[in-house]
């Protein structure tokens, strides 16, 4: 077990590596930020002087090795926009975005995976069918024609729920939320459906499949040979091993909600570092978005490691094959 997760740490540690290079190199095509810093009376010894400041004078190795030390130590350097601290702006704007990620990550998991057996259970039901027809909506359109949508009935033809924006939110120290009044809990329902309801949609098919395919195996034809109820049958034999592969997908699934906010806090406007990075890349804010993209990977991969571990410890068979020497 201890080996297995060192390896996987070390893993982590070179993605992590890899992504921060690419994104790095990506940069430098987006445009030169020192257009935007200066007015159009600018000289050339303005341009180098800012240059100079900003390091951009010196190689892209050198840069990017300047950027990987001080990210290390939490320091992503100075917003060529804003010229604060880039570390403050995320974590002004992080509580944004993982409170919505958090609330769509829930509906997506508990939605998915109770609309899974539900349908795996009634599958010639005609409500199992209404659904399985209705999740195709959420597979098959894209996450800003969904909100758009959403914002047109609930906030412009009913005028139930707030179209854009966070609402009132309380400050709990360095933590902003919006759990603690109404306003920031209508704001946060149009977003979270909007994030959720694609990934809900793929866990439910997957964990249909994954118990269709369960219900037909030979132990649990024994079982019900045996007499067992159903519902025992349903939920504690059949269920536990439906979730065994369900996992690692279910991970990278609730992974991927907090890389695609990016869109639904476009749409809604929400105050979050995916809106954040959006204005970013308009205003070439370098340090900004490779301090995203650093932030984003290191919880991608840190969700796919703890997924690792969970698929570890939950299937036997692979501490078998460990010990085994396979």
């Amino acid at each position: 077990m201890l080996a297995y997760m060192i390896r996987r740490v070390f893993q982590s540690v070179i993605v992590l590596l890899v992504v921060g290079l690419v994104a790095f190199s990506m940069f430098r095509f987006v445009g030169d930020p020192v257009d935007n810093m200066l007015g159009q009376e600018r000289t050339q010894a303005d341009i180098e002087r800012l240059r100079e400041q900003l390091g951009l004078d010196e190689n892209f190795v050198v840069q990017y090795w300047r950027f990987l030390e001080q990210a290390v130590q939490g320091n992503f350097g100075l917003s060529y926009r804003q010229g604060r601290p880039v570390a403050d702006i995320l974590v002004e704007r992080l509580p944004a975005t993982l409170e919505l990620a958090l609330v769509s990550g829930l509906i997506a998991l508990i939605g998915g995976i109770a609309l899974g057996i539900f349908t795996a259970i009634r599958k010639r039901g005609i409500a199992a069918n209404l659904i399985m027809t209705g999740s195709l909506i959420g597979v098959s359109l894209p996450t800003f024609l969904i909100g758009i949508v959403l914002i047109y009935v609930f906030s412009v033809e009913l005028g139930w729920l707030p179209s854009f924006g966070r609402g009132e939110v309380t400050d709990l120290g360095w933590w902003t939320t919006g759990f603690l009044t109404v306003s920031g809990l209508k704001a946060l329902i149009l977003p979270a459906i909007t994030l959720g309801l694609y990934q809900m949609t793929l866990i439910m098919r997957l964990v249909r499949t994954e118990m269709l395919e369960v219900l037909r195996m030979d132990y649990i034809r024994f079982a019900r040979a045996r007499g067992i109820r159903q519902r025992s049958i349903h939920f504690r034999h059949a269920l536990k091993n439906t979730l065994v592969p369900v996992i690692t997908i279910t991970g990278l699934q609730l992974g991927s909600i907090i890389a695609f906010a990016i869109i639904t806090e476009t749409v809604f406007q929400w105050p979050g570092v995916g809106l954040l990075f959006i204005n970013a890349v308009q205003f070439v804010d370098i340090p900004v978005m490779a301090a995203y993209l650093m932030m984003i990977s290191v919880m991608f991969v840190g969700i796919n490691l703890i997924v690792d571990m969970l698929y570890f410890a939950i299937d036997p068979r692979l501490r078998v094959d460990r010990k085994g020497g396979h």
